[in-house]
């Protein structure tokens, strides 16, 4: 566990940006988990509510009915936090990750189609309060309130295809490489390769082994019940798809400030 105290640098307060309830558990639960238990305080900021997501079949349908899937993703959130030991999460357009005077907003997930390419582009049917709809700048500007007011030392999100294409993800890479050439912070990116064991050669990649918290890390993801399934080693989504769930997660370095900064105000 002494490793730990190296990663991301060695900055405490490493923020995390994702998309939609349940990115933050699939791709970085275990390193979450990590910071989390050796007083890392890692930061969340989730950009949407993943309203737009599908829903596993069987009972949950019906209390998504009942309550709408975003107050049951949220819950689910919760849940999963706890499993993980995060305890400083926000949801963008909410108080501290929302520009200074102006009053709360909810930024609804794009949604998105499967492209020919089997990655993930644009819904035809985007509402005019999705993340990727609103102008860009009011999202960027929360973004930066959220970091700022953190006291941020680093960010992590995806890289600049998003993982797998999901609007929603792409936009998150943007603006958080934004925020952190502006703050003149580190930005780090998810190298995205489901199912991965070995580590990559680039030297600017560090390689997480989360198998000391891969427990946390499935008991997080099975707090998302209307997503997906936890069936011994993967994820088994609401389409279907399997995915390994990863006990390596990797990060590469894009930029990188001289020195660690501390941003609080």
């Amino acid at each position: 566990m002494s490793d730990v105290a190296k990663w991301f640098g060695g900055r405490s307060r490493v923020l995390f940006v994702h998309a939609h309830p349940d990115d933050e558990s699939i791709t970085t639960g275990g390193t979450l988990a990590a910071l989390s238990e050796v007083g890392r305080e890692p930061l969340l900021i989730t950009l949407t509510r993943g309203e737009r997501g599908e829903v596993v079949p069987g009972p949950l349908q019906g209390l998504v009915q009942a309550h709408g899937l975003a107050v049951v993703r949220q819950n689910e959130l919760k849940t999963a936090l706890g499993m993980l030991g995060l305890e400083r999460h926000v949801f963008l357009g909410v108080e501290p990750a929302r520009a200074e005077d102006l009053p709360p907003t909810i930024y609804e997930d794009s949604g998105m189609a499967w492209g020919d390419d089997g990655l993930a582009t644009a819904a035809t049917d985007v509402s005019a309060d999705a993340l990727t709809s609103v102008p860009a700048v009011e999202v960027l500007n929360d973004l930066l309130a959220g970091v700022y007011l953190s006291g941020a030392q680093g960010i992590v999100s995806y890289d600049d295809g998003g993982g797998y294409g999901h609007p929603d993800h792409v936009l998150a890479h943007r603006i958080s490489r934004a925020v952190a050439t502006a703050l003149g912070l580190p930005f780090w990116e998810i190298v995205s390769k489901p199912g991965a064991v070995e580590v990559q050669s680039d030297d600017k990649v560090e390689a997480h082994d989360v198998t000391p918290w891969i427990d946390r890390k499935r008991a997080a993801l099975r707090a998302y019940a209307t997503q997906l399934k936890v069936d011994g080693d993967d994820i088994v989504h609401v389409g279907g798809q399997r995915q390994p769930i990863d006990t390596m997660e990797q990060f590469r370095l894009y930029a990188c400030s001289s020195a660690p900064r501390n941003v609080r105000v």
